[in-house]
Parts: structure tokens; sequence; C-alpha cells
């Protein structure tokens, strides 16, 4: 008769089990998406180049983006390889290559300046407190495209499609400022106002808005009602649309260094860059 041998089961060893991070219950903090970092340490030089605007020796173009010349240099030669960047035969010195100018204009291409100022108006009326409008040039001047009312009423009939005045809104005045002389004159001509470019008094305003980046009224276009306006331009430094805010005379600071301003200057200037537009300050 064969002897049975005792056979023993042996649990298996578990995977050992990470004790809980302090933070692990309740992790709903948004991750940043892991890059690859010596893009975006080279990808300093060409932010150079793009905000410059202009061609740099090694040196200069390396310390503006805070490395040193012999770090620099090898990504040069890559980017260079890629066409995203060239360097003059002469004076040695880097510019933006062919590759770069494609995608910048295939970008520009992309963009719709109409549907990006759109979709700011909901959080910029928010932040400032008041009813806030974006406008293009149409066939008969400045015309509303988009309304966002704000927190704080305002009983005036601004709706989309209605005609700014040239002369007397601060939509206006921004068009009148940065747009085509011709185009302004013959506006305010079909106004009632022909030759109003060359009066001293609107022609020192417009100089001011030029200045401030912004054009203000004040109780002009009716009583007791105050507008700000700022443009927003694109890649090719044109004027494409403009913002503005308008508000009761009583409440909405007009000044070019209201908070009020300041929140329209910046949601241009972040439109215009979206845009390809060299901003700066």
């Amino acid at each position: 008769m064969r002897q049975r041998l005792p056979w023993t089961i042996a649990a298996m060893p578990s995977a050992p089990i990470d004790p809980p991070r302090p933070d692990d219950e309740d992790d709903t903090s948004p991750r940043t998406p892991r890059g690859i970092q010596s893009v975006e340490v080279g990808g300093q030089l060409l932010k150079v180049l793009a905000r410059t605007g202009r061609r740099m020796a090694l040196k200069d173009l390396a310390r503006a983006a805070e490395m040193t010349p012999a770090k620099a240099h090898p990504y040069l030669v890559s980017f260079g390889k890629l066409g995203l960047i060239e360097q003059d035969a002469v004076s040695g010195h880097y510019g933006l290559g062919p590759l770069a100018m494609q995608l910048g204009l295939i970008s520009l291409q992309q963009v719709d300046p109409v549907r990006l100022a759109i979709a700011e108006l909901p959080a910029l009326a928010q932040r400032i407190g008041y009813t806030v409008s974006a406008s293009v040039w149409g066939d008969n001047g400045p015309t509303i495209i988009r309304v966002e009312e704000g927190p704080t009423a305002v009983y005036v009939a601004m709706r989309h499609g209605t005609t700014a005045s040239v002369r007397h809104t601060a939509t206006g005045k921004v068009f009148a400022a940065f747009g085509p002389r011709e185009r302004a004159a013959a506006a305010l001509a079909a106004e009632g106002f022909a030759g109003a470019l060359d009066e001293p008094a609107f022609a020192a305003e417009l100089e001011l808005v030029r200045a401030h980046q912004v054009a203000q009224v004040t109780d002009q276009l009716l009583p007791g009602i105050s507008a700000l306006a700022t443009p927003v331009f694109d890649g090719f430094g044109q004027l494409v649309l403009c913002l503005a805010v308008i508000g009761p005379s009583a409440t909405l600071q007009t000044g070019p260094g209201s908070a009020s301003a300041q929140h329209l200057r910046e949601a241009a200037r972040s439109l215009s860059q979206r845009l390809g537009a060299a901003v700066t300050g």
C-alpha cells in the first residue's frame, strides 16, 4: 500500500500595499500633463525671437532666454535643421526660419477673431461688473456683433447689428483712432461731421486714445451713460474688432487707469496675442 505524502499548501505572498498618502482620499486637484523639459527649455529661445521681432546675436538671444550661449547653441542648431530658426550668413545673427513663418501664417488663417471675442465676453462682463460688447466695422460703420449683460443693468437700446456713432461713442472713437483714416472720414461725413478728423479737439482726443489704448465717453451720446472701448489687433497689426463696456455714469469709472479700463485692456491684449499680434507692456 502506497504511503501518501503529506502536502501542505502555502499561501502565496500578497503584493505589498503602499500606505495611502494623505491626499489620496480626495485627490481632485488638476494634474499638469507631463511634457519634455528640453523642448520647453529650448522653446524659450523661440519665444524671445517672436517677442523681439528681430534677429539677435547668440549672446543676446541666450541672455534674453536666461541661459548661457553654450547651452543655447545646440538648441539653435536643431531648430535650424527643422527650419524654425535660421542664421544670417553675414552677421551670424539668429532669426525665425521659414517653418516658423509657415506655422504663423497657417495659424492666422485658422483663427476666427469674432469667435474668440464672443467666447470671452461672459467672463469679462462678470469681472468688470457691467455690460460689455464686441464690434467690428460693417457696411455702415462700427457694428455691434455681440452684447453680454453684466450684473449692473443698463437700460440702453444696445443690440446686435446696431451701428455705433464714430463721433460720439467710445467704440467709434477706437475705430477712428486705429482704423484707416479715409474710412473713418467717410463715416463721420455720413453722420454730418465732415472734416471732424481735422478738428484740433477731436484730433487731440484720438491721440489720447492711441496713447492709452482706450477711448472713453461720459454723458456724450446719452445722459447718465458712460462707456470705455479698446482695440483688438491681428497678427498684421490691423484693427479687427473693438471691445467696450457701458454703464451708469454714476458708478462706471472711465479713466484710463481705472479698474474697468485695465480689465478691458487685458482682455483685448490677450485676444490680440492669440491672433498673432506682437503685444508689449
